[in-house]
């Protein structure tokens, strides 16, 4: 695939480093008090004066809580000020600091239904460069219309909002959020849009998604948009409406990207299945920062470039975030630490369009460039209850897209796109079922017929790469072992006789050859060769 500026692997580098340098983040250990707090519902209503920079409203989160208890705690940071929480109705006592708001009930809550409202104002966060950082993005288009966009991948939706800030828990009945804006400006949202009531000078939409979703999803933008529309025939035999909020000044080029994202949504389908929210939307909304995923509206702001795949004009940024509909989105990381599982199997469907476009050597070819971007500087899966900055490092999409083309070798193709497609449509991993590792390995293992654990474990939780040995021995004769997995792997071997795909043991193969065997040349694994 042809570059114009950087190549995919650099750029989502750099969203890695980005990220990592941010200080407030989501995640980590769960609190006990939110342990028994399982979030059905948010209804978050906000108004957004542009001069000040602030905003004010309320959120509403209904709960189901699994035990009494005299204590409730919720995320929202200090940058907002809270003038009044209730419960059920009944004003509580609050205490708002750190990040938290901690709710002191007057009286035990009995498990079960308990509805919470907050009211709060302030100024949220700015990003000061987004998307690498969370916050709000308060600018101009280059007409002079006010722009506004919000990012909140690590820090979460307490950036504007009362939340369970943890991956672990959606709001299974989904969200409702009323934005109010000046009139002039539009507002782009998850789900679909419900009505827009406008009153003297302002405007407020009302979006609303029935879906499960992550509170970083629970985000918008507001601009001079227009909407440049499109429809598609999933594969679920669905109608599934495509909008791009585009800015009017580009409206002309929304067009040709809702052609191409179209074609994105037929080759995703082909691999993972029907567009997850097809009974809402597919949206894309340009933003004046790089792009991020979010649920039916992804932000878009690659500003039209596009390079070439088979002929065909592509989008790689769109096409990434777009495959989080998928990965992220559809299949979740139950904790931060098995986040490779968004980024990673997302980063390796990425390289299916050269696959189907540009044939397998391409596909080949691109992974045995993406290797040398791989730093195994740590382990992508660093344990558990890992906070999201922590567990995000530029080795989640390269290394972990690389395990997935490893997997796919060693699997196949057909077994391997079956049971890659089943992760994606099986109702036990995906919407309200979130995920870890382990679970992954399993599903992958059990398709195999034979346990995947040893792979799995040492390059998702080891920096080593495997080891492979070839002992020269007498009469042309070679030993060649795997020395670092508990395992027989697949292996290609080139002989002086052509390449044959051997199974490959600890305790070793023997192969003839006059010449010095050549081990995997096509690098379908990360290796280390040791010739004695």
């Amino acid at each position: 695939m042809k570059k114009t500026t950087r190549t995919i692997s650099a750029a989502l580098a750099m969203l890695a480093l980005g990220f990592g340098a941010q200080a407030q983040t989501s995640g980590g250990k769960l609190k006990p008090e939110q342990a028994i707090m399982d979030v059905r519902h948010y209804t978050i209503a906000i108004n957004c004066n542009f001069a000040q920079k602030s905003i004010d409203g309320s959120t509403i989160i209904d709960v189901i809580m699994s035990q009494p208890t005299k204590v409730l705690i919720l995320d929202l940071l200090d940058s907002l000020h809270v003038s009044a929480v209730s419960v059920n109705g009944k004003k509580e006592n609050f205490d708002h600091k750190n990040g938290l708001i901690t709710i002191n009930l007057a009286k035990e809550l009995a498990a079960g239904k308990a509805s919470i409202k907050v009211l709060y104002a302030g100024q949220p966060r700015i990003a000061k460069r987004p998307p690498w950082d969370d916050g709000f993005t308060w600018t101009q288009d280059s007409t002079g219309h006010p722009w506004l966009a919000v990012t909140a991948e690590q820090t979460g939706g307490k950036i504007f909002f009362p939340s369970k800030d943890h991956p672990s828990d959606e709001p299974n009945e989904g969200a409702d959020m009323y934005i109010t804006v000046p009139k002039d400006l539009v507002v782009a949202g998850p789900g679909l849009l419900q009505g827009v009531s406008k009153k003297g000078n302002t405007a407020t939409y009302h979006w609303q998604t029935k879906y499960s979703i992550n509170n970083y999803s629970l985000v918008f933008n507001a601009g001079d948009y227009r909407v440049v529309k499109g429809s598609y025939k999933s594969v679920g035999g669905n109608t599934v409406p495509v909008q791009f909020y585009v800015l009017k000044e580009h409206a002309d080029k929304g067009p040709h990207l809702v052609e191409m994202t179209i074609k994105a949504a037929q080759s995703k389908e082909k691999y993972f299945g029907e567009y997850p929210w097809a009974k809402e939307k597919l949206g894309i909304v340009e933003t004046p920062h790089l792009g991020m995923e979010h649920q039916s509206m992804n932000a878009y702001g690659n500003k039209f470039r596009y390079t070439k795949v088979g002929g065909q004009d592509f989008d790689w940024l769109m096409f990434h975030e777009f495959g989080h509909e998928w990965w992220g989105n559809k299949v979740t990381a139950r904790d931060w630490a098995d986040y490779w599982i968004h980024e990673g199997i997302d980063t390796y469907a990425d390289a299916l369009p050269v696959l189907d476009l540009e044939g397998r050597q391409a596909y080949i070819d691109r992974f045995k460039k993406s290797a040398f971007g791989i730093q195994h500087k740590q382990p992508i899966v660093l344990g558990k209850d890992i906070d999201e900055a922590s567990a995000y490092n530029g080795d989640i999409y390269s290394k972990g897209g690389y395990f997935m083309h490893t997997l796919h070798y060693v699997m196949g193709d057909t077994l391997f796109f079956k049971t890659l497609k089943g992760l994606a449509t099986d109702p036990q991993f995906t919407y309200d079922h979130q995920n870890v590792t382990d679970e992954v390995e399993q599903y992958f293992s059990k398709a195999n017929g034979t346990s995947l654990k040893p792979l799995f474990d040492l390059f998702l939780r080891t920096t080593n790469k495997l080891e492979v040995s070839v002992k020269e021995r007498p009469n042309n004769k070679y030993l060649i072992k795997l020395q670092n997995i508990d395992m027989d792997l697949p292996i290609d071997i080139t002989t002086d006789a052509g390449t044959t795909r051997t199974i490959v043991t600890p305790k070793g193969v023997m192969v003839s050859s006059k010449t010095t065997p050549v081990i995997d040349a096509d690098a379908w694994y990360m290796k280390k060769v040791i010739l004695e």
